[in-house]
């Protein structure tokens, strides 16, 4: 990776051993190795393996939690993008810990994924990993190729979401989307 962005550099007409370029392809192979594709050596399963029995099986009660801060990278592009998730399940036999959610969308978001596919893939795990009867996931985001580039866009936002199970039905999706409105947004 390390020579790949050295090449990349001089292929641009830069020179890589420029004083301000000569440390670049080690910190650009850092960054992406350990912090932006760290997703792929990760699993739902591990994010979500702290898990604590719940006394009675809820039929259609929500547990949600609202803006989860993430950033992760266009598959298209290669340029990040960043936001906010909204998370939300019905319990089946088993909780986890709020701190697990927030891995939980990591294990996907540091990877090379669109956000549509984010929030499908968080969605999935969520019940699947949890025996859960539904689960959602609600994503706000910036995009970074939409907003620099082509139509320059410099304040759109995003809006993707996923629903799987008895949050497909109608009524639970409003109750979840009255919550999610509910809870400003951190400035």
């Amino acid at each position: 990776m390390k020579r790949a962005v050295a090449d990349f550099l001089r292929a641009a007409g830069l020179n890589p051993r420029d004083p301000n370029l000569r440390e670049t392809p080690a910190r650009v192979t850092e960054a992406w190795a350990d912090e932006f594709l760290e997703g792929y050596a990760q699993t739902a399963a591990h994010a979500l393996a702290d898990r604590f029995p719940v006394s009675k099986k809820s039929e259609r009660e929500l547990v949600v939690v609202t803006n989860l801060h993430f950033r992760s990278m266009c598959p298209h592009h290669l340029m990040p993008y960043s936001g906010v998730a909204h998370l939300a399940y019905v319990p089946g036999r088993e909780v986890v810990g709020f701190g697990r959610l927030s891995a939980l969308i990591d294990v996907f978001a540091h990877r090379l994924v669109l956000q549509e596919e984010l929030a499908r893939q968080i969605a999935v795990a969520l019940q699947e990993e949890l025996g859960s009867q539904g689960a959602a996931c609600l994503i706000r985001a910036e995009q970074t190729c939409f907003r620099l580039r082509g139509e320059e866009q410099h304040k759109a936002v995003t809006f993707s979401e996923a629903y799987e199970g008895v949050l497909k039905e109608k009524a639970l999706r409003a109750e979840l989307w009255a919550r999610v409105q509910a809870s400003p947004l951190p400035k």
